[in-house]
């Protein structure tokens, strides 16, 4: 099995459980390569566990994920990390006795073919507040500063694929805004980024392409234009 026309990421058919509870249900997704794709859908419809799914960090009962041509299904975390897939998960997961220097020295190595887009040098200028507070703890930084950092250790990895779980969550609009533009960045230099966030102006903005999640199943999928035309029909799926 290879991936579609220049599919970086192709899942198919996923079948995933959480013990007994059946979450995922014969989920297809995929993401271009150098593509942004938004993953829509309210609250515990998916959306994580798709994202933990395609990472390794939950095996599907069913199904395929294609990652770079390669069959990662039931590869370790660890191993689709080092073939190019970066995460950014919900909570973050900062190591509180590193600090902002040590967090990113931890993450960074050369991409696929010593690909070195990403250096730390390249993460201090799109994320200046990382710069001023390099020598601190992680435990000393704001929630803002810890996603910074978080997107940050994920790009040091050089993915060709970053999945961010929400993305903005309990930040205030500035730092959202700067969340924003760094994404923006990202997709800029490349890198596929899928991302999920509650933000749907924003993501309407940033992605060209979106999936909407509700029970485990794939209900829309789309671009910006085709979700305004659905928007009735996809609003109700949302709960907006």
């Amino acid at each position: 099995m290879s991936t579609t026309n220049g599919d970086v990421l192709d899942a198919r058919g996923l079948d995933t459980f959480y013990g007994a509870s059946h979450i995922l249900r014969g989920v297809n997704f995929r993401v271009g390569a150098g593509e942004t794709v938004s993953l829509l859908g309210r609250n515990g419809m998916g959306k994580t566990t798709l994202l933990r799914t395609l990472m390794g960090l939950l095996k599907p009962k069913r199904g395929s994920i294609m990652f770079n041509g390669c069959d990662v299904t039931r590869s370790r975390a660890s191993a689709i990390a080092r073939a190019g897939m970066g995460f950014v998960p919900e909570g973050r997961g900062v190591f509180p006795n590193l600090t902002v220097e040590e967090n990113l020295i931890f993450a960074e190595r050369p991409g696929q073919g010593g690909r070195m887009d990403w250096t730390r040098e390249a993460i201090y200028e799109i994320f200046p507040r990382l710069a001023e507070r390099r020598k601190n703890w992680g435990n000393q930084l704001s929630g803002g500063e810890q996603q910074m950092l978080t997107i940050g250790r994920a790009l040091l990895s050089n993915p060709r694929v970053v999945l961010i779980d929400e993305a903005t969550e309990g930040l205030a609009p500035k730092v959202r805004d700067d969340i924003w533009s760094t994404l923006r960045i990202i997709a800029q230099k490349g890198v596929a980024v899928v991302v999920v966030d509650k933000n749907i102006d924003d993501l309407v903005d940033l992605a060209g392409r979106h999936v909407v999640l509700a029970k485990g199943e794939v209900l829309f999928e789309g671009t910006s234009k085709q979700l305004r035309t659905e928007w009735e029909f996809v609003s109700r799926m949302l709960g907006v």
